[in-house]
């Protein structure tokens, strides 16, 4: 390569290099060089990797979560304004499946039979809740009906089948939402396909107000099933239309309730201080 001579003079066009390739010789002047650097940065720049701002997609925001307690008392809501008759089946581990029928009428009245609900299962009563008190009553064999709380109120603990409330009283405690429950998501439970939910209640107290388990509730707001303490309930057949109120199926007395545990087994014959059994054992009730 052959450098310039300081002694020649510069012009815009001066010849400043020569180089022999072959039998071709390449000549570069002050004006070419310029441009071939002029296009290198060009392309330089046009080589960047970093994204056009305005060609760039704006980033989507990840969708919110449903909340289940929502999710839940949407469905709830819906059971609240329900009329219906509907059978259930409760099944119990070790025991023989029972039968509940829940009628909750137009009027808000509502009943609620439970076969083998007092006695230990031996004898059939039916919950009865009416504006001038709520009441137990004997259906099978036909019985009489005892008035044992204020209408809405729970029932003492030694004749309360705890069923009722799963169709009543605790539809209001789902949908409070000041009362901390913890609600999430559950797998269907046997024999229905309706969206299921865990509850557990968010304080530890001597009377929560909820039992914990699980509850199914389909588009309609019917219970489907449930599985709580004392058993799962399920749906079984049709829904049909309420009647316009409930009425007592027996005639009110002022008598005592029967408990749902079952009555002392007789004492043997000639034991000491034995007597027989009272067929329904004295418990206190709100009158």
């Amino acid at each position: 390569m052959a450098f310039h001579d300081p002694a020649t003079p510069l012009g815009e066009n001066t010849r400043v290099q020569e180089r022999r390739v072959g039998i071709h010789a390449i000549t570069v002047t002050t004006g070419t060089a310029l441009a071939v650097l002029t296009g290198v940065l060009v392309a330089a720049c046009g080589s960047s990797s970093a994204p056009d701002p305005e060609s760039s997609p704006a980033s989507t925001p990840a969708p919110a979560q449903p909340d289940p307690r929502a999710m839940l008392a949407a469905r709830v809501a819906v059971a609240k304004d329900q009329r219906y008759v509907a059978a259930y089946t409760l099944t119990v581990a070790g025991k023989a499946p029972r039968s509940i029928l829940v009628s909750i009428a137009t009027d808000r009245t509502w009943r609620v039979d439970v076969q083998g609900g007092a006695l230990g299962g031996t004898a059939d009563v039916a919950i009865a809740n009416r504006p001038e008190g709520q009441y137990q009553c004997q259906i099978n064999p036909p019985g009489t009906c005892v008035k044992v709380a204020a209408s809405g109120k729970k029932l003492p603990p030694a004749i309360d089948p705890r069923v009722q409330y799963v169709f009543v009283s605790w539809l209001d405690v789902l949908l409070d939402r000041q009362i901390p429950l913890s609600v999430a998501p559950a797998d269907p439970l046997a024999g229905t396909a309706a969206p299921c939910f865990s509850v557990e209640p968010g304080v530890t107290a001597i009377s929560p107000p909820i039992d914990p388990g699980t509850f199914c509730y389909n588009d309609n707001g019917i219970l489907t099933a449930a599985k709580l303490p004392f058993g799962q309930l399920t749906l079984t057949g049709e829904v049909v239309a309420a009647p316009p109120t409930i009425s007592l199926p027996g005639p009110l007395v002022d008598g005592t309730p029967m408990t749902t545990a079952a009555p002392p087994a007789p004492a043997q014959p000639g034991s000491s201080g034995s007597r027989p059994p009272s067929i329904a054992p004295s418990v206190k009730t709100s009158h």
